[in-house]
């Protein structure tokens, strides 16, 4: 490693620190300010089961929420692969998710905005494999979905 990098490298936390930026689970961080006091509006969805179960995963359950979350999330499907037989060989499963993150005390809107992402999974083999893939697919999509709301509630600024 060079004199150069060595000296960027120890300058580093220097810049960061002259630019505000702060860790997010540091004390007073967005982090644990959302750590166990959000709570997913319920819907009998299994999508939104997902993304909830995920995003308890991630910051924590709330037994007395100061934040409510509420989620719309769509999904669909695009062929991505047809063989000369017209059989589907391989799809994509795409979902986008709206989400509104309100105090619970006072109605205040604090964030809101909208993620979007894709998973792919074949059709190839029998149809129960194709629907297991199908399942699979919309699980993880439904993580992808989840973490990048978590990201995005974790970059608010909550004050």
């Amino acid at each position: 490693m060079s004199l150069y990098n060595r000296r960027a490298l120890l300058a580093l936390p220097l810049a960061l620190a002259a630019c505000g930026f702060t860790p997010v689970y540091a004390p007073g961080g967005s982090g644990s300010a959302l750590q166990n006091s959000v709570e997913v509006v319920e819907q009998n969805n299994a999508n939104v089961y997902m993304v909830n179960r995920r995003i308890e995963e991630r910051v924590g359950r709330a037994s007395v929420p100061k934040y409510r979350l509420s989620l719309d999330i769509r999904t669909f499907s695009e062929t991505l692969a047809v063989d000369s037989e017209s059989n589907i060989n391989r799809f994509n499963i795409i979902g986008e998710a709206d989400y509104t993150l309100v105090e619970q005390a006072t109605g205040r809107v604090v964030t809101s905005g909208k993620v979007d992402n894709f998973t792919g999974a074949s059709a190839t083999g029998t149809t129960v494999a194709t629907l297991a893939a199908r399942r699979d697919a919309r699980e993880r999509l439904m993580t992808l979905l989840a973490d990048q709301i978590v990201v995005r509630l974790l970059s608010t600024d909550l004050t």
